[in-house]
């Protein structure tokens, strides 16, 4: 099952709401201008914090298996959001870190830790009323610890996305993800957005699919799929530690999918917070300059919490 497809085209699926572009330019009237006051300064923005843990799973290559590993994912973004006459500039920084409980034994040709860190400069503006464009650039490090980066491990990765309003209850959302180290470097995606009852809504937007039913007010209970995936480059030594010199320096893609059940509870106009839990049936790890593939051989239940908001 190769799901790089899914994986990385999610990357370019931006759905992004037109209320970020509320508020355009209002007629004058025929009358002599009022003062002008200047409008107070305010800060917009938006973060994420995500903590999940995976059970014990496995994964093999040939005829080697790597048993009973867990996972602890951490995931951090905060990006300043100010809105300009053309556009909204998109300026942050973001962290993301999985590590796996791997036997000390070793042998196995996988790294303990993966981790990414990384800016965002990006821009959404829009072509029309209907038509919402974002391009944004991730510029950073990408590897396995930071006391082993170092210029070797930078990339940046790029991503243009779109989306179609075709009214207030259908949006449709297409795009492309850019990355040259990746083993498929240019990877379209899409999805949409479906509000097909007053309290049902199909989000079909990689990389968080989901069906989603309003239980009361601010509540919100959903069933989907979460698509993980990034590329990450070993040290140069690594190969070395670990029995084969090919994977010295080698890039490495790591997938994931998550399929789960959770409430999303809008604790105010700006936060929210996400729990959910399932299970996770599939992942991969792929040196796909090489001939070394670790491939999925059995699945773990995950939990889950997240807090982002926006103001």
């Amino acid at each position: 099952m190769n799901l790089r497809y899914l994986f990385c085209a999610s990357l370019a699926c931006l759905a992004f709401p037109a209320a970020l572009f509320a508020g355009g330019d209002k007629e004058v009237a025929n009358e002599s201008p009022a003062p002008v006051t200047p409008a107070p300064f305010t800060f917009q923005g938006e973060f994420l914090l995500e903590q999940s843990y995976v059970g014990e799973s496995d994964v093999a290559r040939e005829n080697f298996n790597v048993n009973d590993f867990d996972e602890l994912y951490s995931h951090a973004r905060f990006v300043y959001t100010p809105r300009t006459k053309y556009g909204i500039i998109r300026a942050g920084v973001e962290y993301e870190r999985y590590s796996f409980g791997f036997s000390e034994s070793g042998g196995h040709q996988l790294p303990n830790t993966l981790q990414e860190g990384s800016l965002i400069v990006g821009f959404d503006t829009k072509f029309s009323d209907s038509i919402l464009v974002r391009l944004e650039a991730q510029p950073g490090f990408y590897g396995t610890s930071f006391d082993r980066f170092d210029i070797n491990q930078f990339n940046v990765p790029l991503v243009f996305g779109s989306t179609y309003i075709y009214s207030p209850t259908l949006q449709f959302v297409g795009g492309v993800s850019l990355n040259f180290e990746r083993d498929y470097p240019v990877l379209p995606g899409g999805g949409v957005r479906w509000k097909f009852a007053p309290k049902w809504v199909l989000d079909g937007v990689l990389p968080t699919p989901q069906l989603q039913y309003e239980v009361v007010r601010d509540v919100t209970a959903f069933v989907g799929a979460d698509i993980k995936a990034n590329t990450f480059k070993v040290d140069n030594r690594f190969g070395d530690r670990n029995g084969d010199t090919s994977l010295n320096g080698a890039y490495l893609d790591y997938e994931e999918v998550r399929i789960g059940a959770g409430v999303n509870w809008k604790l105010s106009s700006f936060l929210s917070l996400r729990l959910e839990g399932g299970y996770v049936p599939y992942r991969q790890f792929d040196y796909h300059r090489t001939e070394v593939r670790y491939h999925n051989q059995s699945g773990a239940p995950y939990g889950s919490i997240l807090l982002q908001g926006s103001f």
